[in-house]
């Protein structure tokens, strides 16, 4: 049984657009709970495939990808982001004034 703020987290991440990126605190703070950063990355991880999100959007506030340097998903994360010319800067940081989606 999802929550409500499951259920805004899924919807939200679903509306970000190709060719830009959300921030995990972005999107707890516009599904309501502020402070529910880690309640997105717990969503992500278990409903990603069951609901087809577009988990390689999301990201963190500093504007990198959260997951170990040059590990798997790390890699995947980055290539899917390319795919969509989102650029890296120096340190593998994302431009957020560029890149980031404002609903």
């Amino acid at each position: 049984m999802s929550t409500e703020f499951s259920k805004k987290v899924i919807a939200l991440i679903k509306k970000i657009p190709k060719g830009k990126v959300a921030t995990y605190s972005q999107i707890a703070k516009l599904a309501g709970n502020p402070h529910g950063t880690r309640g997105v990355v717990w969503i992500l991880h278990s409903s990603s495939s069951l609901q087809e999100l577009p988990w390689h959007r999301v990201i963190n506030a500093k504007g990198r990808i959260s997951f170990p340097e040059m590990s798997e998903y790390w890699i995947r994360q980055k290539t899917l982001l390319q795919k969509e010319k989102i650029e890296f800067g120096a340190g593998d940081i994302i431009d957020l004034n560029t890149y980031q989606w404002k609903k």
